[in-house]
């Protein structure tokens, strides 16, 4: 087993599945020093943070007066860590020790990983396409638009953009990958000062494999590692979210050029 220290880190607020989440941690990870648990809880409702209270003994917890995002907490979790590995990890992600070891003795094996991507699959077994290679509007608004007819009519553009066709057999250097599960070389990600707090939401973990490529630091995603995902899709169904998304959108493509298409 590996002695990489490793500092795994959840930003929550008011998150439906993190209870379950962390007991299936705590009985994956028991009497393991070696991982060690930050928690960054963005003002959730009082009894949510009674009930999280109850997992002091487990991860360390942070209960902050306001709620300043994804990136704000993650890094306030991990730019002052001493651990040599960061573990950016969703309050809705399944994830068994095994997993993790592996995915820790590749990044042992080849140092010049920057960062580690697992294979997302739903519930049922299928696969959640995470992975991009590239980032345009025209993209983005595809994947927004509820016509069946619409997105068929441009199938073969949507399967090039979520990488649906990445092989099973062999890990592959992408560019940019989802924050719901981000195994990184710690010295890598305060190199570049972690998430970019700009972004309230959304974006962040595209950004950061940005400048990683900017840096020409790898991303590699493996698909012998898996990872199970309570995908909530939020800025599908809630027009608050839909906002936020639309504003990182703005921010996003403001820092990194407008790709249109």
């Amino acid at each position: 087993m590996t002695r990489a220290t490793v500092a795994i880190s959840i930003v929550t607020y008011n998150s439906k599945h993190i209870f379950d989440v962390l007991d299936n941690l705590k009985k994956q990870f028991a009497g393991l020093p070696n991982f060690r648990f930050v928690i960054f809880d963005n003002n959730s409702n009082e009894d949510y943070k009674k009930h999280l209270k109850e997992y002091e003994d487990f991860a360390d917890i942070t209960f902050y007066p306001e709620n300043n995002g994804f990136g704000f907490g993650h890094n306030y979790n991990l730019l002052n860590a001493s651990e040599e590995y960061f573990l950016v990890f969703n309050p809705d992600i399944m994830l068994e020790r095994e997993t993790l070891l592996g995915m820790l003795d590749k990044m042992e094996n080849d140092k010049s990983i920057s960062l580690l991507l697992p294979k997302v699959l739903n519930f049922d077994g299928t696969t959640q396409h995470l992975i991009r290679n590239r980032v345009t509007v025209f993209d983005y608004a595809l994947r927004f638009i509820p016509f069946q007819f619409i997105k068929k009519l441009f199938d073969k553009r949507l399967t090039s953009y979520e990488c649906r066709e990445l092989p099973d057999d062999r890990d592959v250097d992408v560019k940019m990958g989802s924050g719901c599960f981000m195994l990184l070389r710690g010295e890598d990600f305060k190199e570049v000062n972690g998430f970019d707090e700009r972004y309230f939401m959304y974006f962040e973990d595209t950004d950061l494999c940005l400048e990683f490529n900017k840096r020409r630091k790898k991303v590699v995603y493996t698909p012998y590692a898996k990872v199970v995902h309570y995908y909530e899709r939020g800025a599908h169904k809630n027009s608050k979210l839909f906002k936020i998304f639309v504003q990182s959108l703005y921010k996003f493509f403001d820092k990194w050029g407008w790709k249109l298409y």
